[in-house]
């Protein structure tokens, strides 16, 4: 199944917050609506919101009906902008812009030909996303072993890419795929329970065995050995700082019971989620809406004038973390060295 796709002129997405009650699609005429399905988590995970971006910024180049090139130019650099304030933190959004809008300044043609150039971009990036994940997930899967057991956080999956495998719960699904027996113990995840919702659905209809969590319920499962692997994806891994892990709030707390265990902690994100360019304290971490912890389907639960704080991400620091699976294969500590080491490989 495809998260988000080219059709027609338009982009069709999967609803994710009608999930799991309900399978509806979204289509998307004009960049303004990927904008907000973005910003309300409509579409979520850091892959398919790059993809997404990429797409609107082709909407906006196939709608617009300008001949001048430097004016469709600004139009793209004025939908970029807006499109970056949606999610600051998952640096793929940020990576598929500067992608898309290199592609567009490169055409020597009309604008007719820079707007071709650039609805082809944004539909090669999907599918490029949809092989990577199955590369990562087929290194990955060379981890797990027939009956084993595996955490995860938040949905990495095919709904948070452009479709198909996705990043951790790839691993699981190429493994599933090679018949290795493979269960998964999935926690609900805050915020907007995104394990419970996504992860146990996406993990239900793929036939994969899955069961739900409380996240506080993590450190009792490791201490039972009930869980014998985990995985997580990532929203931007900071290589300036060893490759820290930036994802779904919980991850940390996971990572430091993990470690307590012995229990081996694994993330999975594809190359354009590593950021090159920043350390963590130049990196936004968004706050959500204080009434995703206070409320729930608009009911209070939380006693008046009571505040909330809600981080959407936290940060893993990589002594936590035993290895980081990517397309271009796995790599173990020390991250920034095996990163050059694979930068100067000439596969």
């Amino acid at each position: 199944m495809r998260t988000i796709q080219w059709k027609d002129g338009k982009v069709i997405l999967i609803d994710q917050l009608k999930l799991p009650t309900e399978l509806n699609y979204i289509e998307c005429k004009n960049p303004n609506r990927i904008a907000k399905a973005i910003k309300v988590l409509e579409i979520r995970g850091a892959p398919a919101i790059g993809i997404a971006a990429a797409m609107a910024l082709a909407l906006t180049a196939n709608n617009s009906k300008t001949k001048n090139k430097e004016e469709l130019f600004n139009q793209l650099e004025i939908m970029a902008k807006q499109l970056e304030m949606t999610r600051p933190t998952a640096v793929n959004l940020f990576w598929a812009v500067e992608r898309v809008l290199k592609k567009a300044r490169s055409v020597v043609g009309t604008t007719d030909d820079i707007k071709e150039a650039v609805v082809k971009e944004a539909v090669t990036m999907a599918d490029e996303d949809i092989q990577k994940n199955e590369t990562m997930g087929k290194h990955g899967a060379n981890l797990l072993e027939d009956g084993d057991v595996v955490g995860t956080i938040c949905n990495a999956g095919w709904l948070a890419t452009a479709g198909e495998y996705g990043t951790a719960l790839g691993v699981i699904k190429v493994a599933h795929e090679q018949g290795k027996k493979i269960s998964v113990i999935a926690l609900e995840t805050r915020p907007v329970l995104q394990g419970a919702r996504l992860t146990a659905w996406e993990l239900k209809h793929d036939g994969i065995d899955v069961k739900v969590i409380p996240d506080g319920a993590i450190g009792y499962c490791f201490y039972k050995g009930m869980i014998d692997k985990f995985l997580c994806g990532a929203d931007r891994i900071v290589v300036l700082n060893n490759c820290s892990v930036i994802n779904k709030i919980g991850t940390h707390t996971v990572s430091l019971a993990a470690k307590y265990y012995h229990i081996p902690f694994y993330a999975v994100a594809p190359l354009s989620t590593f950021d090159f360019k920043h350390n963590l304290k130049e990196i936004r971490i968004e706050m959500r809406n204080e009434m995703e912890v206070t409320e729930i389907n608009g009911k209070r639960i939380v006693p008046a004038k009571v505040k909330a704080i809600n981080p959407a991400f936290d940060i893993t620091p990589p002594s936590l973390v035993t290895a980081i699976i990517t397309e271009k294969g796995i790599i173990y500590p020390p991250f920034k060295d095996s990163l050059l080491k694979m930068a100067s490989s000439p596969e």
